[in-house]
């Protein structure tokens, strides 16, 4: 698979089947991604790879923090910037728009909303998940050095037809997994990640969201 059908095929899957992963494509797919490249070669990216009973263990830790915490216990940063300015805060309206419009949930149904965004904290059925750490001594350098690092694995991911579903949503239980992963105090959660086969016949993966035009991020001098 070229790099460029990794890219266009690559979308954040929100729905899994249960086909198990083997384990040596999950291993072979976190070295190749590890060639990602980092500012002095500090390789500051850290994953926590779980599937089965020790997965099925954290989902339910999380799903009982949920009862006493819906909104969340807590991140170690801020996922978006506090009053979100334009365009960024269209892009992001727009994103959960596309993605309740094929669902066919209206804005006013709070409850199958709320059951939707739900199904982060299940993973969306991938039978295996990642959780991201970084030293809390990195810097802005170090969170795009991880970022490289999550990007090469979804790409490889793709090469052995395989999907993944990024998701910054769990930062916000992040004392809960830091128990339940036994996280060092030095490093901070940034996010999860479902890794599995895409179930292709469910409408919620029809969704491909936008991009703005190459006139809007990009400048051009000299050519």
């Amino acid at each position: 698979m070229k790099v460029s059908e990794a890219l266009a095929s690559r979308i954040t899957t929100r729905a899994f089947l249960k086909k198990p992963v083997p384990e040596e494509t999950v291993r072979a797919i976190l070295e190749q991604a590890s060639r990602a490249p980092s500012g002095g070669n500090l390789q500051p990216w850290n994953a926590h790879v779980l599937t089965g009973e020790p997965l099925a263990n954290l989902i339910a830790a999380v799903a009982e923090t949920r009862q006493t915490h819906p909104a969340g216990e807590g991140s170690d940063y801020d996922i978006y910037p506090p009053n979100l300015k334009e365009p960024y805060r269209t892009r992001r309206y727009r994103c959960g728009e596309m993605l309740y419009g094929i669902l066919g949930i209206p804005r006013e149904d709070k409850t199958a909303r709320l059951a939707q965004f739900a199904k982060n904290y299940d993973l969306f059925g991938a039978p295996v998940g990642l959780f991201f750490t970084i030293d809390r001594e990195m810097r802005q350098g170090q969170w795009a050095d991880l970022g490289m690092f999550m990007q090469s694995l979804m790409l490889l991911a793709r090469e052995y037809r395989l999907h993944t579903c990024p998701q910054e949503a769990w930062a916000v239980f992040t004392p809960t997994l830091r128990r339940v992963l036994d996280i060092p105090d030095g490093h901070m959660f940034f996010c999860g990640m479902g890794l599995g086969y895409m179930d292709e016949t469910d409408k919620v993966n029809e969704l491909r969201t936008e991009r703005a035009s190459l006139a809007e991020i990009a400048r051009f001098n000299g050519f």
